[in-house]
């Protein structure tokens, strides 16, 4: 080292990892693995052998871009801990967090790739920095309940059925859709959650649930007319359902919102100004 990259105590500088590692958690016992939270999460901490759905990036020393990184995917995929995630820092990372939370994690090679690193990006010995935002998660019997629902599927789609049978798989299909679809309103995915629940209106046009499921999805994408549409629709095959006439009273409470916010914005787009003229008049 130069003299020039001393400081005037004769010290050595300290990197900008080790300046952020001093103000980080300690969540392995060894100091492998530290964690700052930038945003706080809520719920219960994620479950051993759950299935999770977050963004991430890593960054090495010094490098403004990552190395790797999963933020550019407008859906980011379901990951399944101890199979998808083979980094044992990221595992133990994603353990500490709660849905919603982003936090940023420095992994130390044990933690991370290691004495040999990953040529030709990550060097031998190497520190990793990684920002994860946990999304959702499925615990561990949710999240083999849905991969279960997805292979069922891919049988299902490949079996060619006698006709005599296929009232049978029409009937297994439908209630794989029905659970795709409330798996993918649990996970906030509504457009999924639509998809499947339309999957299954082809086969039931009049199936409560499926009504049900596609008014959710349509509520949570902000399709007021679509979600009242589908809603009023499992109403009327179910009258007295709690659950949908409750979902028609939140989608109605939502509306009225919706509407007073579009009058107050077209209210100061017309409003007269100070002078008396309307507004882009000179």
């Amino acid at each position: 080292m130069s003299v020039s990259s001393r400081p005037l105590n004769g010290l050595p500088h300290k990197s900008p990892y080790q300046r952020l590692s001093q103000r980080m958690l300690d969540i392995s016992g060894d100091r492998g693995v530290l964690k700052d939270v930038i945003r706080e999460g809520a719920g219960e901490l994620v479950t051993p052998d759950a299935s999770v759905l977050v963004k991430y990036s890593g960054y090495l020393e010094h490098m403004d871009k990552p190395f790797d990184s999963n933020c550019f995917r407008k859906t980011p995929r379901l990951m399944k801990l101890g199979e998808d995630i083979t980094l044992w820092g990221m595992e133990l990372g994603l353990l500490s967090m709660r849905r919603g939370e982003l936090a940023r994690f420095l992994f130390k090679p044990t933690y991370a790739y290691g004495t040999l690193g990953c040529p030709p990006l990550i060097p031998p010995n190497t520190t990793v920095l990684f920002e994860i935002e946990l999304l959702d998660f499925l615990d561990s019997a949710e999240s083999d309940k849905f991969c279960a629902l997805s292979a069922a599927l891919l049988l299902l789609h490949r079996r060619t059925a006698a006709p005599e049978e296929q009232h049978l798989v029409e009937t297994a299909k439908l209630l794989v859709f029905l659970n795709l679809s409330f798996t993918y309103l649990k996970l906030e995915r509504p457009t999924m959650a639509l998809r499947y629940g339309e999957q299954a209106l082809i086969i039931d046009q009049k199936n409560a649930k499926a009504l049900f499921r596609c008014g959710q999805a349509c509520l949570l994408m902000t399709e007021y007319q679509k979600a009242r549409d589908f809603l009023v629709r499992a109403q009327r095959e179910q009258p007295f359902n709690h659950d949908i006439n409750n979902e028609l009273k939140k989608l109605a409470s939502y509306y009225r919102v919706y509407m007073d916010k579009e009058r107050e914005m077209c209210h100061r787009m017309f409003a007269p100004g100070d002078n008396g003229s309307t507004v882009g008049e000179n």
